[in-house]
């Protein structure tokens, strides 16, 4: 399949070198050729599996912090959303575990923000009758009542833009054409007030990534939890700030060159937590932490232990390996971070 890499082609040989943002947009949500909008990419027979995949109890976690959270706020009717829910594990898991608290089905409305109508289906056939309202924009989501959101491994499938840093200003990483083919290369430096504050913090030839499409994102849903109370829950691969290359590609569970074939191969970077809680003011952020003391504070050791007692052999054996890949510092654990939006009180598990 060549037609995307065609149509970039073209594209650059009109036009000139596009940024790394307008070429991940292109191989992800072309609505045509785009990776999202031609596959179900996730688990054993995609590129890549998440945690809800791995494991339900990450989805049972998350959805009862969030539930706590709900009781705090006085059980009030809500909106309960994610976003870019994949195959709708993750919300499954929550809606199987909340079960038990008392109203909160009752007083939910499931909305999930979702652009690809492939993976649409998928969701309707994993949520089952359990009635779901779909949006393509978190500006699409409820501004009435409280919202509940979880995001996990949302911002990292968002568009990139790459600098290097040289001297005061900032070269910016461009897609163009060497000999026909696609290829990477700097425009000439130059200063970046969106980038002002990195210069105290770099060195020459550092590398800073920024994800333009994330702060309004984060704007709509810090202004709901401000206006209507409620909280988020953010989980991605990352750190507290931008540093270093981070753009890469994910094609049968291997990194692969990112150019190499546009539209069938998962294109990510890793996450500025800085950036997304900024940008959700007025809002508050919690402290981030790692995805393993969130999930161990939590209580996933107490919830490990007693899904074990009901197995044996090899079930066994991966449900615990399974708990190991979300929590263990060498895996899943400290790669992954977490980050909580909250007006008055974070849920539970996070710190101020």
């Amino acid at each position: 399949m060549r037609a995307l890499a065609d149509l970039l082609t073209a594209r650059i040989a009109a036009t000139g070198p596009i940024t790394l943002a307008d070429y991940m947009a292109d191989c992800l949500l072309h609505p045509q050729h785009g990776y999202y909008a031609t596959r179900d990419p996730f688990g054993a027979g995609g590129d890549f599996t998440t945690a809800p995949e791995i494991s339900q109890m990450f989805g049972e976690l998350l959805g009862l912090s969030l539930a706590q959270a709900w009781l705090d706020h006085g059980s009030p009717a809500f909106t309960l959303a994610e976003l870019g829910p994949g195959r709708g594990t993750l919300m499954a898991d929550v809606l199987r575990a909340t079960r038990g608290v008392p109203g909160f089905h009752a007083a939910a409305k499931v909305h999930l923000v979702e652009a690809s109508a492939t993976l649409r289906r998928v969701q309707r056939q994993t949520l089952g009758d359990h009635p779901v309202i779909w949006a393509e924009e978190v500006t699409a989501l409820p501004d009435d009542a409280p919202l509940f959101l979880l995001a996990n491994e949302f911002f990292d499938a968002l568009p990139i833009r790459q600098f290097t840093r040289q001297g005061q200003g900032w070269a910016e990483t461009m897609v163009g054409l060497r000999d026909g083919r696609l290829t990477l290369g700097r425009s000439a430096p130059a200063p970046l007030a969106a980038l002002a504050h990195r210069l105290a913090d770099t060195r020459e030839g550092d590398v800073v990534e920024t994800c333009p499409s994330a702060l309004p994102i984060m704007a709509a849903i810090g202004a709901r939890i401000a206006r209507n109370g409620g909280a988020a829950i953010i989980v991605d691969y990352g750190d507290w700030q931008s540093l270093g290359d981070t753009f890469q590609a994910l094609k049968d569970h291997r990194f692969a060159d990112p150019l190499a074939a546009p539209g069938e191969a998962d294109l990510t970077a890793h996450v500025d937590f800085a950036a997304l809680a900024a940008a959700a003011t007025p809002a508050r952020a919690s402290q981030m932490m790692t995805q393993g003391a969130l999930l161990e504070r939590l209580g996933i050791a107490a919830r490990s232990a007693r899904l074990a007692q009901s197995l044996t052999g090899a079930r066994r054996d991966a449900h615990l390996a399974a708990t190991r890949r979300l929590t263990d510092p060498a895996e899943m654990g400290s790669l992954f971070k977490a980050l909580a939006l909250y007006r008055d009180t974070p849920p539970a598990g996070f710190d101020p």
